[in-house]
C-alpha cells in the first residue's frame, strides 16, 4: 500500500509517519499545487491525504488506481466529490478534530472584543491610560450570542457563550425554526438571529451557497454595534464589506481568525481597522488537535485502501462503487 500527503504545511509529518510505519505503508510528502503537479506526483499510489491542493475529476480519471482521499481538517472544498463518489473513491475529513480548539477560540475573540482587551493593550502600550476609546462596554451576562450554523463546532460555542451569561439562539437551514437543539439553544431564522444578536459568530462550510454569505446586505440586517466572529471559512465572508460595516460603526467589532486570501496582505484595510481582532488561522491549533487530525487523517485512508470502513466518510455513496 503507498500513500501520497500531496501538501502539508505543518512544521514536520512525524505523526504520519508513526502512524504508517506502524501500519506497514509506505508514506510520501509532496508538495503539489496544481492539478498537474497532482497527477505526476501521484501515480501508482493507493490513496492520498490532501491539504490544500485541487482533487479533481481531472486529476482523479489520470490517477485509475485511487482509492481514498483524506483531508486534513474539516472542509472539503477543494475536493470535487460529486466525482468523487461517481468514481467509487471515498473522501474522509476529521470533523471533529478541533471542536473544542475552535470553539475556545471563537470565544475568546468575543470575550476580548466584549472588554475592549486587545485595543486597551495597544493603547497602554504606546503610553495611553484610558478607558476612553472603547466605551461603552456592555456587561456580557444578559447579551445575545447568535450561532450561525449549529453543527459540532458552533453547538460547542454556543455551550460556552451560555456559560460566560450570554443568551444564546442559532440559525442553522438542517434545524426547525422554533425548536431548540439537545444544547437548549433556540433556534430561529438567520434574519432573526441578525436582527437579535450582539454578537454573531459563523460556523459554515464554505460552498456556493455560504461564499460571501457575509456581505453588504447581511450586515445592513445586523443590530447595530454588533460584534462579528468569522473561525469556519475566510470566504464566508467579504472583507471588505465588513471594513465597511466597522468604518460606519454598524459593526462594534470583528473577531478574525480566517481570510479571502491567506495569509492577509500587508496592506489589508482590515489591519488598520482598531477594532478588528485578528489571528492567523490558529483557531484549530492546540497540541492535542493537531495530533488527532494527522493521524487521524492518515489512518482513515489506511482503513479505505485496506478495505476497511473509515471512521469518517464524507461520501458513504462511493462505497458501493468502491475501487
Amino acid at each position: 500500500m503507498r500513500i501520497l500527503i500531496t501538501d502539508c504545511d505543518h512544521d514536520s509529518i512525524a505523526v504520519e509517519q508513526e502512524v504508517a510505519a506502524a501500519a506497514g505503508i509506505e508514506l510520501v510528502l509532496a508538495q503539489c499545487h496544481t492539478e498537474e503537479e497532482v497527477i505526476a506526483a501521484a501515480a501508482d499510489f493507493d490513496g492520498i491525504v490532501v491539504q490544500y491542493a485541487p482533487i479533481t475529476a481531472r486529476v482523479m480519471d489520470a490517477l485509475p488506481q485511487l482509492k481514498a482521499i483524506g483531508r486534513y481538517g474539516v472542509g472539503v472544498d477543494t475536493l470535487d466529490i460529486e466525482a468523487a463518489t461517481a468514481r467509487g473513491i471515498v473522501v474522509s475529513n476529521v470533523p471533529d478534530y478541533g471542536t473544542e480548539d475552535v470553539s475556545d477560540h471563537s470565544i475568546c475573540l468575543a470575550a476580548t472584543l466584549a472588554r475592549g482587551i486587545t485595543r486597551l493593550d495597544r493603547e497602554l502600550r504606546a503610553g495611553s491610560f484610558s478607558l476612553e476609546s472603547v466605551k461603552p462596554l456592555r456587561r456580557i451576562r444578559g447579551r445575545v450570542f447568535g450561532v450561525i450554523g449549529l453543527g459540532l463546532i458552533g453547538a460547542a460555542t454556543g455551550r460556552k457563550a451560555k456559560g460566560l451569561g450570554y443568551q444564546v439562539i442559532g440559525s442553522d437551514p438542517a434545524r426547525e425554526t422554533g425548536t431548540r437543539t439537545e444544547d437548549g439553544i433556540e433556534v430561529f431564522t438567520m434574519e432573526q438571529v441578525l436582527e437579535q444578536a450582539d454578537v454573531i459568530s459563523l460556523h459554515v462550510p464554505l460552498n456556493a451557497h455560504t461564499h460571501h454569505l457575509v456581505n453588504d446586505d447581511f450586515l445592513a440586517k445586523v443590530k447595530d454595534g454588533a460584534v462579528l466572529i468569522n473561525t469556519c471559512r475566510g470566504g464566508v465572508v467579504e472583507s471588505a464589506a465588513v471594513v465597511r460595516a466597522l468604518r460606519s460603526g454598524k459593526l462594534y467589532g470583528a473577531g478574525l481568525d480566517v481570510f479571502e486570501e491567506e495569509p492577509l496582505p500587508v496592506d489589508s484595510d482590515l489591519l488598520t481597522e482598531p477594532n478588528a481582532v485578528l489571528t492567523p488561522h490558529a483557531a484549530w491549533y492546540s497540541e492535542e488537535s493537531y495530533t488527532e487530525l494527522k493521524s487521524r487523517a492518515l489512518q482513515n485512508v489506511i482503513d479505505v485502501c485496506a478495505g476497511k470502513e473509515p471512521r469518517n466518510i464524507y461520501n458513504p455513496a462511493a462505497l458501493a462503487a468502491s475501487r
